[in-house]
This record gives C-alpha cells, sequence and structure tokens, in this order.
C-alpha cells in the first residue's frame, strides 16, 4: 500500500462489515415476535447456517475483542449447555409452521454449522456430541456436502476433544494462533508454545479432520516486520489449507481488558502496514491466494476457489464460501440473519441463562433490525466490494428493483471522484473497482454507501 493513503486514512474508523447494517445500529425495537415471525416465513427452498457461541475461555488473551467468560470448572458449561439445547428446541419448533408441512413442505436443509467463541473446545466432549444429535434431530442431518467448523484455543485441545470432534463429523478447525513470537505472547498473555499448536494439528489430523485454519495478527505489541514474517514461516510448517491475518484493534474503551496492553509497545499505522505486506508477501510466496482483506488460503482450496468465481461471501465469522439463506444463531451474544432482519441475543451470559431458565417464554432476544429494501441493495453493494474488490451499481440496482439515482446521489459522486483522484479506485460509468495497492483500505470505499455511518461515533475500528 502507498504511504501517502495509509497517512491520509490511517485514523479514519470505519466498520468491518461482517454485516450491513453492522451491529451498533441494533435495536430493542426488533423483538423475539419478530424472530419467530421471520423463521415461520422460511420454506423448505431455503438453507440454513447454524452457528453456536460458546462464551467461555481458561484465561482471557487481553488482544481478544470477543464476548467470553473466563471458567475454570465445569459446572457453567454444564448449564450454558442446558440453555443452548432449550433454544435449539423452541428456534426449530417455530421454524417451519404447521400449514407449511401440512401442504407437503419441510424443514430447509442445514449447509453449514459453526461453533465460535470463546473456547467452544471447552465443552466436554459428551457435550459437543449431544449438541451435535440435537441439532440433528431438530433441523435434520447436515446436507453431505456441508461445512462444520469449530474455532479451537490449541492450548486446552485433549485428545479425547479432538476425538469427539472427528466422531461429531466436524470439516475443519481454526486454531488461534496469533503470534508464535514468546514476548509477544506475554505481552498479550497468550503464552502458547509452537509444539502445542502442532500437537493440536496432529490430533486433529489424526481425527479425521482435513480443513486446518490458522489464526495470525500483526498490530500487537513489540511485533516487528521480522517477528509476524516468523510467525508465518512456522505457521506453514504446519501445511494449514488456510490462513487468517488479522490486525489488531486496540479499543479498551469498549473491552477492559484491552487496557492491560502497553499502548506504547503497539506499533504505529506505518509499521502494522509493513507487518501486513510483509506476511501477505510471504504467503503469496508459498503459493496461497490472497482473498479479501485477511484470508489466504492454497490454490484448489473451496475458498479460492469461490473467490475466483465471485462467490464468495462475508458474514459474522468472516469471509466464509457458506451461501445459506438464513443463519441461525444460538447462545450469548449470537447474531441471527433472516430475510426479514437481523436478531442478537443476550450477550451477558447471566440475562441469556435466565431467559431460557425461566421458561423462554421471551426467548433470548435482547435486539435486533428489521430490513427495508433499501438495506438489502446497499448489503449487497457493500458485500460485493468487501469480497471482490469491484460493483456494478447500475446492474446491482437493477437486479433490486431500485432506481439507480438511490444510490448514486450527487455526493456519493463527489466522493467516488475523491478517492478516484486518490488513485484508490477506478470508476467507470457506474462501475467501481478498487485499485490493488488501495485493497486494505477497501473499507473506506464501502463506507460511501453506508446510509447508517456516523464518522464522530468513534465505535469503530481504524482503517488501518
Amino acid at each position: 500500500m502507498r504511504p501517502d493513503l495509509v497517512a491520509k486514512y490511517r485514523n479514519q474508523r470505519v466498520p468491518r462489515y461482517t454485516s450491513y447494517p453492522p451491529s451498533p445500529q441494533f435495536s430493542a425495537a426488533v423483538t423475539a415476535g419478530d424472530y419467530r415471525r421471520w423463521l415461520g416465513q422460511l420454506t423448505a427452498a431455503d438453507t440454513l447456517s447454524l452457528y453456536l457461541h460458546v462464551p467461555f475461555c481458561r484465561s482471557m488473551c487481553w488482544y481478544c475483542g470477543c464476548h467470553t467468560t473466563v471458567v475454570t470448572h465445569e459446572a457453567p458449561i454444564r448449564r450454558y449447555q442446558a440453555a443452548l439445547e432449550a433454544e435449539i428446541d423452541a428456534v426449530a419448533g417455530a421454524l417451519v409452521p404447521d400449514s407449511t408441512l401440512s401442504r407437503g413442505g419441510g424443514l430447509p436443509p442445514v449447509t453449514h454449522i459453526h461453533f465460535g467463541g470463546g473456547t467452544p473446545t471447552l465443552l466436554p466432549p459428551d457435550a459437543f456430541l449431544s449438541l451435535m444429535d440435537r441439532l440433528a434431530r431438530r433441523f435434520g442431518r447436515p446436507a453431505a456436502t456441508a461445512e462444520i467448523a469449530v474455532e479451537i484455543d490449541p492450548r486446552t485441545l485433549t485428545p479425547a476433544m479432538a476425538a469427539a470432534l472427528g466422531q461429531g463429523g466436524v470439516t475443519r478447525a481454526s486454531l488461534g494462533v496469533q503470534s508464535f513470537d514468546d514476548r509477544v505472547q506475554r505481552a498479550i498473555n497468550r503464552v502458547q508454545p509452537y509444539a502445542a499448536t502442532a500437537e493440536a494439528v496432529a490430533r486433529l489430523r489424526q481425527s479425521g479432520i482435513g480443513g486446518i485454519n490458522l489464526d495470525l495478527i500483526y498490530g500487537l505489541p513489540h511485533q516487528t516486520v521480522d517477528s509476524c514474517v516468523q510467525s508465518v514461516t512456522q505457521a506453514l510448517q504446519l501445511a494449514p489449507d488456510r490462513l487468517s491475518v488479522f490486525g489488531y484493534a486496540h479499543m479498551p474503551s469498549l473491552k477492559a481488558h484491552q487496557g492491560r496492553i502497553e499502548a506504547a509497545a503497539l506499533p504505529g499505522a506505518a509499521e502494522r502496514t509493513e507487518q501486513a505486506a510483509a506476511m501477505a508477501a510471504a504467503l503469496e510466496a508459498a503459493g496461497y491466494v490472497a482473498i479479501g482483506l485477511d484470508h489466504y488460503a492454497r490454490a484448489d482450496d473451496v475458498m479460492a476457489l469461490a473467490y475466483n468465481a465471485g462467490r464468495l461471501k462475508r458474514n459474522f465469522q468472516g469471509y466464509t464460501v457458506d451461501t445459506a439463506t438464513a443463519l441461525l444463531g444460538f447462545g450469548a451474544s449470537a447474531i441471527g440473519r433472516t430475510r426479514g432482519g437481523y436478531i442478537q441475543n443476550q450477550v451477558a451470559v447471566p440475562a441469556y441463562l435466565k431467559a431460557w431458565e425461566d421458561g423462554g417464554e421471551g426467548w433470548a432476544v435482547a435486539k435486533g433490525l428489521a430490513l427495508s429494501d433499501d438495506d438489502r441493495l446497499r448489503a449487497d453493494i457493500i458485500e460485493q466490494l468487501m469480497c471482490c474488490f469491484s460493483v456494478d451499481l447500475e446492474e446491482t440496482c437493477r437486479r433490486h428493483g431500485r432506481p439507480l439515482a438511490e444510490i448514486l446521489t450527487p455526493a456519493t459522486e463527489r466522493a467516488l471522484a475523491a478517492l478516484s483522484s486518490d488513485d484508490m479506485i477506478i470508476c467507470d460509468k457506474t462501475r467501481v473497482e478498487v485499485r490493488e495497492e488501495a485493497r486494505p483500505l477497501v473499507r473506506s470505499v464501502a463506507v460511501l454507501f453506508d446510509a447508517y455511518f456516523d464518522p464522530g461515533s468513534g465505535r469503530h475500528s481504524y482503517a488501518v
């Protein structure tokens, strides 16, 4: 990326666009009643992606931006499992109205299952298998081609849990690494020897789990270009199918534990850019395909194939090949999406548990957003930019049955012209393409089509 673009845009705070509208726009105006109604509108022609959030860890990593709680014993996890099962039963029961079933309809097929966290593999092995069985009984067995993915902390993966993951049909595991540099690990309170990660990968492969993803981060305290490249080199020794390379977002005002990171030890915007570029160069030299902002995959991986074919998607798990028409979220803070809109559960674990232990009358829905036609159009535009780095505004508006003038306003045209003059984008009539050297700043292009964006909110991460 050019240094002048970094200098100009580095302090801009913009959404990550794992959804549109972004989650800060959710409100309590959307209730469990709305969710039940939207579920009832799904038919057998739809497809389902199921996300289960397990918000527990053995210790708190100071860089973490997830909703998670430290637990040291099994009892709270078992209690949480019972609430998850109650939610699975309730959502499945509301999914298809009896009238649809009586006309010969059925449940939408499950094409994707994802366990996120926290650390989902803190579930006892029998609890994980029980949840998989519950999902199968309530939603039907996943499609033969379904991806079943789980996020893992290698430090806590036991042989019994690795075996249970294989028995449960898991096809892909995403292992958190962040950095193999000892000094960086100590600074973020995540000491994880290389041997622990290698052992976890071996256990997973022995259990029949072939898809391995490793997560790395740049912009952490005490990181240098050399240490970032060294982490990539060590990661490649494990022969992962995919790697995710994220930029650390330091927001202690939102995540208090991040305040334990020494701010003076964090690299600046220019250093972060150099780190990201060096990691990208090392991965591409090893034959991995750069996908979107922060993913890399082997050329024959389904994600690389989807990217090359223009079929890549983006949701709350980041870049994905998941094309399901509805995402159902289970657990505290979990977010779901139907054609009707977005739904988010209570974020705090005690509030989530109380909702289901009190009988679940109001479910655990805390907030959401009902989608308008304008939202759906802008979501499509932004997803194309985030996934393909280009969009034909006229063609997209035509598909949505909306006039181009709603999107290409005089103000938007002026903003696009400014980006074009900075050599960030190429504008050809109604087609917008982000230049290759400016792709790390694609969020600063996508934000032009965000009708909700408030530049003064301070709720988003920096553009670089």
